[in-house]
């Protein structure tokens, strides 16, 4: 005769049988195929491999960002002023060439802007020990009026230079697709098998125990914001390079899609927690789900209002194990 199984028996199985169900990765993979057959069978164009090789390219600059966005949330922070590091880069690097400056050197001051923006924001915010969030705010109207001054508001053009990286392609794969797939293998890397990205995450778990473990938290603060801009100076160049011409808002927007993607993929304002993998198929969600709506020729009010309901559901999925246990 069998014996009754403990209570303690019960709860470890019914714990283990669930446990591909709780990953919101698979959860986004599902849905991802899921939008991909209904706006398929919608629009049997929606599934020809050019249009989703346009959506995978329409999603390179906003990929990158996400990456410098996700490592931010997961150690604990935020950056709100990337959209307009992105504008003033680029109207950076247009503004030299149109002066008749070296390409190269145009290109690695637009790079370097950023990297500059990111120590900055992250001076400020681990000396200050003010909310990122609200730091982060105010730069991005910095940031945004520094382009507005260089470019007067006028459209600023690369003049033909400097196209391959974002128009470029490498054994007929385009260059953005590669830059951007190489980063979310480099990010994985660094957060999950280095030293310097598990106290990321022991930061953005707990600053506190962090630092009585011994970790300089300012000095890892700063250095995140300083790599997260140079991420930030990478999706500058790509974007530049791909449009060619550009305002002072090139960059408008992107701060809050590289959030809405890296919360999707179940990253956490809390800090601690999240996955590169679960972040880029957040971004890869939204790309389909804009692709899908333009493809059905549907209002962009309501794409926006699509997003929204999106991120809603999304954050209410990561926390439903929070709100099982109180």
């Amino acid at each position: 005769m069998d014996k009754p199984k403990s209570d303690g028996q019960l709860t470890a199985k019914s714990t283990n049988l669930p446990a591909l169900f709780k990953n919101q990765s698979f959860f986004l993979l599902i849905v991802i195929i899921l939008l991909s057959v209904i706006f398929g069978s919608m629009n049997p164009r929606f599934l020809t491999w050019g249009n989703l090789l346009a959506v995978f390219q329409q999603i390179t600059v906003l990929g990158i960002a996400t990456m410098a966005m996700a490592l931010l949330l997961i150690s604990g922070g935020i950056d709100l002023s990337i959209g307009s590091m992105i504008g003033l880069s680029s109207v950076v690097i247009c503004t030299l060439i149109m002066r008749g400056s070296n390409v190269g050197l145009a290109i690695l001051i637009g790079f370097g802007i950023p990297v500059i923006c990111g120590f900055i924001n992250g001076v400020i915010v681990s000396k200050s020990k003010c909310v990122p969030l609200i730091v982060t705010l105010g730069m991005n109207y910095v940031y945004y009026g520094l382009a507005l001054v260089i470019s007067q508001g006028l459209f600023l053009s690369m003049k033909g230079n400097f196209q391959f990286l974002g128009r470029g392609r490498i054994l007929g794969v385009p260059m953005p697709m590669i830059i951007v797939i190489v980063m979310v293998f480099a990010t994985h890397f660094l957060l999950t098998y280095t030293k310097y990205g598990r106290r990321l995450v022991a930061m953005g778990g707990n600053e506190q125990l962090a630092y009585l473990s011994g970790i300089n938290v300012d000095r890892l603060k700063i250095m995140n914001y300083t790599l997260s801009g140079a991420i930030i100076g990478l999706a500058s160049l790509v974007l530049v390079s791909r449009l060619g011409n550009v305002l002072a808002n090139a960059g408008e927007g992107y701060e809050l899609r590289a959030l809405a993607a890296a919360i999707i993929g179940g990253v956490t304002f809390e800090g601690g927690r999240g996955t590169i993998a679960g972040t880029f198929l957040g971004v890869i969600l939204l790309g389909i789900v804009q692709n899908g709506l333009n493809i059905l020729n549907v209002s962009s009010y309501f794409q926006t209002l699509a997003v929204g309901v999106i991120i809603v559901v999304a954050v209410v999925v990561s926390n439903l194990e929070k709100i099982r246990n109180r």
